[in-house]
């Protein structure tokens, strides 16, 4: 009796390989609820590879600035192949030929995985798993085969497109640039690290609709003898200090809130949104694309003003003993020259100063964008967000906090007044960085994904 179970319980076992590689073959087969959900990421194909992506990116310890870059490869890929299919939009680059029963969601699979494998061949190990199993998830037939085909050449189009657009490598890349003569108001290395100046080659980048780096070059910063110099000096020495008594516990919590990885901030915006209104393909590309090609175009404006004005960064100018022997003029450092402003040895930021010039504010750029693609996007200024940042409470790297943005103007001022009290950028840079961002979205988004008829 038992023998013949045993029997039995083979057979059946036979059986159902069998069944499964019948069904694996046919494309009935799927994967596994359980491992679907263990791995791919929540929400629609674009959805999905936007959040793989940002993973992606961010996990190669890419800087913020160069990590737009990357993103905006990958979503314009997308964006380009589902409008090939879908239509709707102009597309970014050339118009990619489909067939209209082409799988768009094939299609973006295809598209975001070569993207994100060509850029980051050391992830295949990460990447591959996860082509697989989007790609299982799709009944095969021609249908499919075409939307793969679709996304193959919007990839490969992006990635011919954009050779020799002036990204370096390996990640972190820094580079050579003009510099000025040390003295007042020239930027010098900052504590506590004394890094290398950062990727200054991205102020150099070919942008993606705009015509140049320097299309929108902001006017230079206020002379230093200036009222708007002494006013800008005076209100961050005093609300930016590390041990301030000015500033409140709420406005440190802000200053920290807005230290959070951007890319994760404005995508996972994205994608909230996407959620909210239960957008389709095109809808969810088109937005993704937005965010992140005008925001690399942003990113890419103000590193190129940064190095063309080099301008000092809060903590030297207000304490001239901070430099070291960086290789860019003597030590100490140069006072401004004005009786109007006091300088104080040890003043310190409350957040470590990053290793790139001050003017204009980089934050304030992306999110003076960004103010104008959720406004767009939305038809309106009262985008009513929510955006997730740090929480100095939590883990490292955290997105645990929430604040609430009603308009536009809100997310816009409370960006400006976060960098004065963190310490790193005077009241003037926050609002030059803004227009700046708003400038490029403005022309981005008028000559970019546009309806067709």
């Amino acid at each position: 009796m038992k023998r013949n179970r045993r029997i039995a319980a083979a057979v059946v076992a036979l059986l159902a390989a069998v069944l499964a590689a019948v069904l694996a073959g046919s494309g009935l087969a799927g994967p596994s609820r359980a491992h679907h959900a263990a791995t791919l990421p929540p929400g629609n194909t674009v959805e999905q590879w936007n959040k793989i992506a940002e993973d992606t990116v961010v996990g190669s310890g890419a800087f913020q600035n160069e990590s737009q870059i990357y993103m905006a490869y990958e979503s314009t890929a997308v964006y380009d192949a589902v409008t090939a299919i879908q239509r709707g939009y102009s597309p970014i680059g050339p118009q990619v030929a489909a067939p209209s029963s082409a799988s768009p969601d094939a299609a973006v699979v295809e598209a975001a995985y070569r993207a994100l494998s060509h850029y980051f061949p050391t992830q295949s190990s990460t990447l591959g798993p996860l082509y697989d199993e989007a790609l299982a998830a799709i009944p095969n037939g021609s249908s499919k085969s075409a939307g793969q085909a679709v996304g193959r050449d919007a990839a490969r189009t992006v990635i011919n497109l954009r050779r020799d657009d002036g990204r370096m490598t390996p990640i972190g890349t820094t580079s050579s640039f003009p510099t000025l003569p040390p003295g007042p108001g020239v930027w010098r290395l900052t504590p506590a690290a004394y890094l290398a100046p950062q990727t200054p080659w991205v102020g150099q980048v070919r942008p993606f609709v705009l015509q140049s780096g320097d299309q929108f070059l902001p006017p230079p910063p206020p002379s230093l003898q200036s009222t708007e110099w002494v006013s800008g000096f005076n209100e961050i020495k005093a609300w930016g200090d590390a041990l301030s008594h000015r500033r409140t516990a709420a406005e440190t919590a802000t200053a920290k809130f807005f230290t959070a990885n951007a890319i994760r901030q404005y995508n996972g915006v994205a994608r909230s949104i996407v959620d909210a209104r239960g957008l389709g393909l095109l809808e969810t590309a088109r937005l993704a694309a937005m965010v992140n090609v005008v925001g690399a175009d942003a990113q890419i404006s103000v590193m190129n003003a940064k190095y063309h004005y080099l301008f000092w960064r809060p903590v030297t100018a207000i304490d001239p003993t901070s430099v070291t022997n960086d290789g860019f003029g003597q030590v100490p450092g140069a006072d401004d020259g004005n009786p109007a402003t006091v300088e104080q040895a040890g003043w310190r930021p409350l957040v470590n100063t990053p290793n790139h010039p001050e003017y204009p504010a980089a934050h304030g750029s992306l999110t003076g964008a960004m103010s104008v693609v959720f406004t767009s996007f939305l038809g309106t200024s009262d985008i009513d967000l929510d955006i997730h940042g740090f929480d100095p409470n939590g883990a490292p790297g955290n997105l645990d906090a929430v604040q609430h943005f009603a308009t536009a103007r809100d997310l816009r001022r409370e960006i400006v007044n976060a960098r004065v009290w963190a310490g790193l950028h005077y009241r003037f840079s926050g609002l030059a960085g803004v227009r700046l961002g708003r400038a490029v979205a403005r022309y981005d988004l008028a000559h970019a994904f546009q309806p067709v008829g």
